[in-house]
């Protein structure tokens, strides 16, 4: 038996890879391969070997005698509720290869959404470490050597060369357990905004952070009706959907509500009127409008899926226009901290050049 330290934060499986997974799965499945046979045969292609582990044991389960939904239910880090729900479902139906093609293709979705999150925050973010790296470069390296030269010189310096010694003599005696420091604390800041009492109330404040709060809000929204469609569309309970789509939801704001809509449903209660009543301020109120229309025709999934290509086609217009809004503020503090580096630097080089000629 293959051992595996799951809560190991290293032990992950990337989303292309899982991917892969179901895709090849099904496909293998579709040509008449045993469901054992296939997952030994994935588990030894798999490169990850953290991946290859996780398969193995459940190819080891499966041939025990284990359904499929519990074997991948021992791994909810890799596995998530929504995946193992679908597939309890589709073996309970015999319609595991629909399922997995349907799995395939909602995986698809949401990698394809992730890359475009990703591809909008790649500049910005690309801009930001130039700016830290050139100033870091620069307070440590350059600037210590200018402050000795400074220092010799009997004139008055501007303003703005006088400022920029001070912290150049900081950097110099001190720079490299500032930058030490630096790091430590956003280590710390990152802990301290997971912790159990925190973690809640900074995904609220995430929702109304400006530009980046909508981009969240309308991730969680796509995801959240994209995931409930699917659930209902492949026959799970109403309950068991709002309960497993609250646990997809990253955001903890949204996995809160959700599991209070949950709630009021289990209490005799249709979502709609939930929605309404509680007080929800992430979510649009168009949403709960629709889904009543979706309750009283029968086509609730279908409302959803409509739903969710909406928020995925905002997300799609988002992500193109967030490069072109962020870069210019981006450009313009790097362009200030670099001027006034300059003149700070060459204005009194200038000033003593002139008075010897």
């Amino acid at each position: 038996m293959h051992k595996l330290k799951i809560k190991n934060p290293f032990n992950k499986v990337k989303p292309l890879e899982k991917l892969m997974f179901t895709k090849h799965m099904y496909i293998m499945i579709k040509s008449g391969v045993p469901i054992s046979e296939t997952l030994q045969t994935l588990a030894e292609h798999t490169k990850s070997k953290y991946f290859k582990s996780v398969l193995l044991q459940v190819y080891e389960d499966v041939q025990s005698g284990k359904s499929l939904h519990v074997a991948l239910g021992r791994f909810p880090d890799t596995f998530d509720k929504f995946y193992v729900s679908l597939v309890k479902v589709s073996e309970e139906s015999g319609t595991l290869e629909t399922t997995l093609e349907f799995l395939a293709d909602q995986l698809a979705k949401d990698y394809e959404l992730r890359k475009k999150i990703k591809g909008a925050m790649f500049y910005p973010t690309l801009i930001l470490i130039a700016t830290f790296g050139i100033g870091g470069f620069i307070s440590i390296v350059i600037l210590p050597q200018f402050v000795d030269f400074f220092n010799s010189l009997n004139a008055e310096l501007p303003l703005s060369t006088r400022m920029l010694m001070v912290f150049a003599g900081v950097m110099k005696d001190h720079g490299i357990l500032i930058f030490t420091l630096t790091g430590l604390f956003f280590i710390f800041i990152k802990w301290f905004l997971n912790t159990r009492h925190v973690k809640p109330r900074w995904h609220k404040i995430q929702l109304v952070m400006p530009v980046f709060g909508k981009l969240i809000r309308y991730t969680q929204l796509a995801r959240m009706c994209r995931n409930l469609a699917t659930l209902l569309n492949s026959g799970v309970p109403a309950t068991k959907a709002l309960e497993t789509t609250a646990d997809t939801m990253t955001n903890l704001t949204f996995n809160k509500d959700l599991h209070e809509v949950e709630d009021a449903l289990v209490q005799g209660r249709n979502i709609s009127d939930s929605m309404e009543d509680g007080d929800y301020k992430e979510i649009p109120s168009m949403i709960p409008r629709m889904i009543k229309v979706g309750e009283r025709t029968g086509n609730l999934s279908e409302v959803l899926e409509y739903m969710s290509e909406f928020y995925e086609t905002e997300i799609d217009h988002m992500t193109k226009n967030m490069s072109s809004i962020i870069e210019p503020f981006l450009l313009i503090g790097m362009g200030i901290m670099v001027g006034f580096i300059a003149i700070a630097i060459i204005g009194p080089i200038y000033q003593i050049t002139g008075s010897i000629n």
